[in-house]
């Protein structure tokens, strides 16, 4: 009874497990050193990058990037709906399955910093798709996954 309970709390406050996961969905979005445009950019991100959320002021989310780098950005801009990844890696093959047996994909290589929305985790390859709907699996390794 107390963890059909506890599940149904989950539930209704949206834990996923990864509440501090969070995803660009728009194409292109700013990165900033505070929580307002009045301050300076600091770099840019494009849809499917992954950021790890550290903190809220107001409308804007404090963030940390792959390389452990903080900045601020617009809560419209993310969401926690998926899962993102990105390359973590120089490169990465684009396998047709999860696995070293299947063909490398017309897109493979990938290279360090692309970013890809996670469909499907299945063992320790994850299935992957680009801000162009194509897919393929990489190697778990291979990622940060947010």
């Amino acid at each position: 009874m107390k963890r059909a309970l506890l599940i149904a709390v989950l539930l209704i406050f949206g834990f996923t497990g990864y509440a501090d996961a969070l995803c660009v969905r728009v194409s292109k979005a700013n990165l900033r050193s505070g929580p307002g445009t009045k301050y300076k950019k600091t770099g840019e991100v494009f849809q499917y990058t992954p950021l790890k959320r550290l903190g809220r002021r107001g409308n804007w989310y404090k963030v940390k990037d792959m390389d452990g780098e903080v900045h601020w950005i617009y809560r419209t801009l993310v969401t926690n709906k998926f899962r993102c990844a990105m390359v973590k890696r120089e490169t990465a093959r684009i396998r047709t399955g999860p696995g070293t047996e299947y063909e490398e994909t017309i897109d493979s290589p990938s290279y360090k910093y692309l970013p890809y929305k996670v469909l499907k985790i299945k063992g320790s390859w994850v299935k992957i798709m680009d801000d162009y709907n194509d897919t393929g699996w990489i190697h778990r390794d291979l990622l940060w996954i947010q």
